[in-house]
């Protein structure tokens, strides 16, 4: 589908993945909502965006807030096209530590954002997505979802992100089948190393270290690069029920 004149929701889209994508959604004339927590960095870059951006803050695991973002896109932009679901958390527990086996709230929570709070914010997308008249492709929509390069290569202490991410990636062809029908893809990314908040907190040597790891180029991802392919992904009909890396080659290690 084309960008221009369309509209997007963006989970996430405050910062990071998220926020690279609405800039570059609305730079080739599109529309966003950002769905985020983050109510000042979600209103900042609204207020940056200027009238092709609305602010929209929710917990993507709340079923009412997503309706109600939904509702908004409907209400100011006057459509849906694509749900982009960038939002995501991670934590490093082992399955047993040194204080005894990883307590199963940890487990849950990164399960209930990364992969309950993606499958909420597209199947409402889609609700959405559906009254839209197809274009001459048959399109009305577009799904582009997150997961990771730790859905394939989960490193120690990575069991729940990776978990949440495997799903993530897994459940790709059959959101792409249960829609194809009604003309809305699905598509997922799953990035290697990317410079986002989820790295915000590591030493610059630390960075440098893992950017070694990265055959070609061994580097750091930048977000722009992650809305690049979302572009992509959006102006190409038969991308379609895919899980595609991001990630230079990269190949994790156990730790």
């Amino acid at each position: 589908m084309e960008i221009e004149d369309h509209v997007a929701l963006i989970s996430g889209g405050a910062s990071g993945l998220g926020e690279a994508t609405a800039r570059t959604i609305a730079a080739d004339g599109g529309r966003v909502v950002i769905l985020d927590r983050d109510e000042a960095k979600g209103q900042a870059l609204a207020a940056e965006l200027g009238a092709a951006a609305r602010f929209c803050r929710a917990d993507v695991t709340d079923e009412a807030g997503i309706r109600a973002a939904v509702k908004d896109a409907l209400d100011h932009f006057g459509a849906l096209h694509f749900g982009i679901c960038c939002a995501g958390i991670g934590a490093a527990k082992r399955v047993v530590g040194r204080d005894g086996a990883m307590p199963l709230a940890e487990f849950t929570r990164i399960i209930d954002v990364n992969l309950v709070g993606t499958f909420n914010t597209l199947r409402l997308a889609a609700e959405a997505m559906m009254q839209n008249e197809p274009n001459a492709d048959g399109e009305r929509g577009v799904i582009v979802t997150t997961a990771s390069i730790a859905a394939f290569d989960g490193q120690i202490g990575q069991v729940a992100y990776s978990a949440s991410k495997a799903a993530i990636a897994g459940m790709t062809l059959p959101i792409a089948r249960d829609l194809a029908a009604r003309g809305i893809r699905a598509v997922c990314i799953a990035p290697g190393l990317f410079e986002t908040p989820l790295l915000g907190g590591l030493s610059e040597e630390a960075k440098a270290s893992l950017s070694a790891q990265v055959p070609f180029p061994p580097r750091l991802g930048q977000p722009p690069e992650y809305a690049a392919m979302v572009k992509y992904i959006l102006n190409s009909p038969m991308l379609n029920g895919e899980t595609i890396r991001l990630d230079g080659a990269l190949r994790m290690s156990p730790s």
